[in-house]
Formats: C-alpha cells, structure tokens, sequence
C-alpha cells in the first residue's frame, strides 16, 4: 500500500472512531454538557485531560522549537510542566471542591460580584480564542502535508470533525473521544522515537538514547550534534540560551502561571465524582503527560541530526566552519523534502546559482569562516525549515515505514483536535452558563441553556477558523501569548480568590483589567501596532523588548505582577468582602473532617 493511501486510511479510522464515540456519549443535560455529568474515573479523567493539556503545540511545535533553540528550548519543557504541577497541586482541588465548573462562575461568586464574572469571561475569551488560532494552524499544518490538500481546505475539515463530536457530545462526548484522541497521539509520538533512537543509537529507550553513544562509535548524541551544529556555524546545542537569563526566567514563570490559569484545563477536574477523584486524575494526567514530554528532548536531538545529516555530505568533526561541506544538489533532495516544499514550511533559494543546497548559519560571528565562504560563492543560508515541520518530517526524514508516518500524521490531528475542542469547550460555558444564563437571562431552563451552549460552540468554531485562516499578526506562529493572557489576568484572580479571604471584588476586577491590558499593550505595541504622531511607541521608550529585554511571549509574568500590586494596592482602599464569603473561602480550604484548632485542644 503506499504512502498516500496508508495515510489516507488510518487518519479516516481515527475519525471514524472520534465521532462513533461521541455520538454514543453524547450529551443529554447541562451538567453532560458542561462537566460529563461528574462521572469520568478518575484514570480516564487523567487521559482526556493529558489530551486536552498537549496541544498541537506540544505535539508539532514543542519538540521543533527545541530542535531549533538547544538547551534554551528547555523552558518550554520546564514551564508548561511545572505549570501542570502547580494547577494540580495548588488550584484544582480547591476549585473541585468549590463545587463550580467554569472559571467565571468561581470568580463571580468568590468576588460577589456579576462584573466580576463578566471581566473573567473578557480574559477566557482572549486567552482561548487566541490559544485555538495555535490549534487550527496545526490542523492546517497536518492537513496540507498528508492529505494533499491546501491548509484552508485542512482547516475546513478540522472544524466540521469538531462540529460534529463537540456539539453534540458536549464534555462527556468530547471527554472519551479526547482518552482515545491520546492513545492515538502518544503512540505517534512514541513509537518513531522508538525507531530512531535504535537506529542511532540501539537504545530503544529515547530518553535514555539521547544520552548514549551514537552506534558503532565511541561519540555520544550530543556530543555528535554539537559538533555538527558549531562546525555549520550555529552555537553549540546542549548550552545555547534563549536571549538573556532574564528573559528565560520571566518566559518559563509566565509558561507555568499561564498554565495554571487556562480555563479549558481546568473545567477537566469538574468532570470527576469527588475532590479525592480530582486529585488522582490529576496524578494520572501527570504520568501521561511525561510520557510526551520526556521524550520530546530526544525528539529534537534526534531530528536536527537527521536533518543536518540529509544536506550535510561530508560534514568534518573539527576545524574551519566551511571547510565542511554543508550542501547537496538540489536534483538529488530527497522525496521528503519535495514533499513538504508544497506546504512552503520548508524553501530552498539557490542564491549563488550553483545547483546546490547550501545550509549554513546567516549569523555567523566567525569573520574568517564567513570571508572564507564569502571568497567561495556563498551568498547566505539557502534552506529555510519551519520548526513545526520537524515533528510530522521526523519518521520521513528517518526513513520509518509507510505505516509509522500515517500514525504521526494522526496523532498531530489528534493534538490539534483534543485541544480544539476542550477551548470550544470552555468558550461555549464562558457564553451560555456564564454570560446568558448567569447575567442576561437567569430564568432559562435548562433545555434552552443546552440550546445556547451549542449554539455558542458552533458559533465560536466558525471564529477560531476564520482566525486560523487569517492569524493576527500578533498571534501568528505561536501560542505563547495565550499563556501570558491567561497568567496576567485570570491566575492571579484564582490565586487570590482561594487563599486571601481579604480580597474584595474591587480589587479583583481592578487586577485582571489591569494584568490583562498591560500584557496585550505590550504585545501590541511591540509589534508597532501602537503609533504616536506616526511613530512606533516602543522606540521611544527603549525599542523592541525595551522592558529589560523581555519579549512579548514572556511579558504575562509582569502583567501578573502588575495584576497582584494593583488588586491588593484597590483592596486597601475599599470594603473588604462580607463575613460569609470569608468563611466561604476558610471552609473551601479546610478540609473535611478536620477540627479547627482553637488552642485548647
């Protein structure tokens, strides 16, 4: 069977298989809906909520942005786990035992106060509807290359899949369609591994092959890569640094927070019978996740090694940066290469007009390597490869059997997908439960509310695939923003709704206007979107990242802090909350069955 077909075949019966269970669980009442009813094991729970967790950008991008960054893509891996750790640990028992299953409703209820919920529902949709833009790019990403169609078409057929499993299902279908949806991924992303890790290295352990010596030498991995990627020019893989120290601290607390704060990961711990059921779910969403994210680091490597080793004929161990020979002509590329050309992610210019592929660092502060090559013909890097190629290119690349790529082809679907639908998710009861049923019309029955959640979920599917068709310049390519979105505004708000029984409603609202609209100004002003009198803001405050460095995607730790100082900074001016929502908020912190100790016992 070939490649096409084989494709063709098992991303149909991943399909198949998502809508099948979804119309079997498909939602019957609101609390189906919203929260699968509270009936999901706590094992389940674990899997549907490490689906939901790993986006398309930790299955696609992750492993390509460490690929591409070394050592410094490591906050990625840092923040987006530690994150989990904190929200399992810290927030989801306690909101699990608040007892609500949508952001807003805790905030509008802790804070007592309907603006309250209606700011946080402002902060879920930017922060959601920005994070699906990520999504349905990777949907397009997937689509072009596999099925060979356009990556329009691609994001057409991604939102009509989630149209017809997420409508309908609500959370209880969307909940076992995402435990089957991670079965698929994490064997896509684990079994090339496998495969390539022998191959290099005979270890069929990846995580432990990353470390091992590459087969039939005496040099590790690592070492191996290091020596490539700084013989081509490039800084040295296992210590180059992502812009300053600074930046990659503020970058990884912003990952975490942000984390902590996403709407739509922590609706999943509504969805378990019992605060003891949340606290194992979130255990076993943990183990699941490591699975992926343990093995993204030996991912990286392993393809940045393979890639080099594609175009790098005679790459030499030592000496001068081009007395290596980094090229191969453009007639003898190979199929996979040409392939991924049509989905312009991977572009080759011949710029010296020699019928070869030169692949060599632009930046190069090597003058006599760079005067060297310059004396030669070589006009500059001829090969551009896009980080998100490196994932769903890697089994190709490796040379893996037909049936190993159509598995990666549907795990990256799969990604795309389950994540997707748990933002819609969250969308949907930020409108219906939140919006309409909470401030607008609080007589709905419950059959027009369900009414409402579906018809918000479509609507909002027709959205987010528009902007994964025409992606705002300050979203495009990343989904970082979405996590400083929601660590500026929404995380400090839950942060301080559980463990600061002082804090009123006005210094709450204050807070996540205030976290929310320092962060976007920042983004927006750093991509000169700002003017002053037809002049760039930011130069006239210091230039692009003129905050000590700090870029745009790291910037939602600072509005976080800024979200904490003015929110604490309005509640010393004002009423501080009633006597029962301060006994509310101690009740929801003690925990069952436990004496309050008075100092007589």
């Amino acid at each position: 069977m070939d490649l096409q077909t084989t494709i063709y075949l098992v991303v149909g019966l991943s399909f198949a298989l998502y809508i099948g269970i979804a119309i079997w669980a498909r939602a019957g009442s609101t609390s189906e809906f919203y929260a699968a009813g509270g009936s999901v094991p706590p094992v389940m729970n674990g899997m549907a909520t490490a689906a939901d967790w790993m986006s398309a950008a930790s299955f696609i991008s992750m492993a390509g942005l460490i690929s591409n960054m070394g050592y410094g893509g490591g906050l990625f891996l840092m923040g987006w786990t530690g994150g989990y750790v904190l929200l399992a640990m810290l927030l989801a028992p306690y909101l699990r035992k608040f007892g609500k299953f949508t952001v807003p409703q805790f905030i509008g209820d802790r804070f007592y106060s309907k603006t309250a919920s209606t700011v946080a529902v402002l902060c879920l949709l930017t922060a959601s509807i920005t994070y699906i833009i990520g999504q349905m790019t990777g949907v397009g990403v997937a689509f072009s290359r596999f099925l060979g169609v356009s990556s329009e078409v691609g994001i057409y057929v991604g939102m009509g899949i989630v149209f017809l499993y997420a409508v309908f299902g609500g959370m209880k279908g969307i909940t076992y369609t995402q435990v089957a949806q991670y079965i698929v991924l994490i064997a896509a992303y684990i079994i090339p591994a496998i495969f390539i890790s022998i191959s290099l290295t005979g270890n069929p352990i990846p995580q432990l092959g990353l470390g091992s010596t590459m087969t039939g030498t005496d040099v590790s991995l690592l070492a191996k890569l290091d020596m490539v990627v700084t013989d081509l020019g490039f800084g040295k893989y296992t210590t180059t640094t992502a812009g300053s120290t600074l930046n990659m601290f503020v970058y990884t607390m912003s990952l975490m927070i942000g984390t902590a704060g996403l709407p739509h990961v922590i609706m999943r711990f509504f969805t378990v019978p019992t605060v003891a059921a949340a606290r194992s779910s979130a255990g076993w969403a943990l183990v699941f996740i490591a699975l992926l994210y343990t093995t993204a680091p030996a991912v990286a490597a392993m393809a940045k090694l393979n890639l080099h080793g594609t175009v790098n004929t005679a790459v030499k161990t030592g000496g001068d940066l081009y007395a290596a020979e980094s090229s191969i002509l453009a007639e003898q590329r190979p199929d996979w290469m040409k392939r991924w050309e049509k989905t312009g992610l991977l572009k080759f210019e011949d710029k010296n007009g020699d019928g070869r592929i030169q692949y060599y660092n632009d930046k190069t502060k090597n003058a006599d390597a760079a005067a060297k090559a310059t004396a030669a013909g070589w006009k500059g890097n001829e090969l551009t490869v896009n980080a998100d190629i490196i994932v769903l290119a890697n089994p190709e690349i490796a040379l893996l059997p037909n049936w190993v790529i159509a598995l990666v082809a549907a795990g990256g679907l799969a990604a795309a997908l389950s994540t997707a639908a748990g933002l819609l998710m969250a969308i949907s009861a930020a409108v219906s439960h939140d919006l309409v049923k909470g401030i607008f019309k609080p007589d709905i029955s419950e059959k027009g509310e369900l009414l409402a959640g579906k018809i918000s979920m479509a609507v909002a599917i027709v959205i987010s695939g528009w902007l994964g068709l025409n992606p705002p310049g300050f979203a495009a390519g990343t989904v970082a923003l979405a996590f400083g979105i929601a660590a500026s505004s929404l995380f400090p708000a839950i942060m301080m709704g559980i463990f600061s029984k002082k804090m009123n409603k006005e210094g709450a609202i204050a807070g996540m206007l205030a976290g929310l609209f320092v962060t976007l100004f920042y983004v927006f002003a750093h991509k000169g979107i700002f003017f002053i009198k037809g002049t760039d803001f930011l130069p006239m405050i210091g230039g692009a990242n003129s905050f000590f460095g700090i870029t745009p995607e790291a910037f939602g730790a600072i509005g976080a802090l800024v979200n904490f100082a003015v929110a604490f900074t309005v509640d010393k001016f004002t009423k501080e909350p009633p006597e029962h929502i301060q006994h509310m908020v101690e009740a929801v912190r003690i925990p069952r069955g436990s004496k309050v100790v008075d100092g007589a016992h």
